[in-house]
């Protein structure tokens, strides 16, 4: 079975006006899924509250690879988010992520550190606001 990517997630959850979260989360996200971003753990109910809660303040952005690696059920990548939010302001992070697949496919688990590369202070915990 073909495994997802943090591209494909990310445009799916924050990126297509329209799409159900609920949906996009299930294409992308195994039931027991975890998340630790910067040192914090979330659960999948804590993930989607995470993931509501960029829905209302994102406008639009992208998401660039820089760097992709599948070995078996194990995923690496450092990508850049780029978002304009609502108010206008502008953000890009840039992520380092390692993750482990489900049999399925979709992601289980995903730990990750962010890098604040343009932005406001406030916007540093962008990663991981609820």
């Amino acid at each position: 079975m073909p495994h997802t990517n943090i591209a494909a997630a990310l445009t799916d959850l924050l990126l297509t006006p329209g799409l159900d979260l609920d949906e996009a989360a299930d294409r992308h996200f195994a039931p027991d899924y975890r998340q630790r971003t910067d040192g914090d753990w979330a659960d999948r109910q804590d993930f989607l509250a995470h993931i509501a809660h960029l829905r209302t303040i994102v406008a639009t952005g992208s998401v660039q690879v820089h760097d992709e690696l599948v070995d078996g059920n194990r995923y690496a990548d450092r990508h850049t988010v780029a978002v304009t939010k609502a108010d206008g302001s502008a953000v890009r992070m840039e992520v380092y992520l390692f993750g482990e697949f489900a049999p399925d496919g979709r992601f289980r688990r995903i730990e990750e550190t962010t890098l604040l590369l343009d932005g406001a202070e406030g916007d540093r915990n962008l990663g991981s606001a609820r």
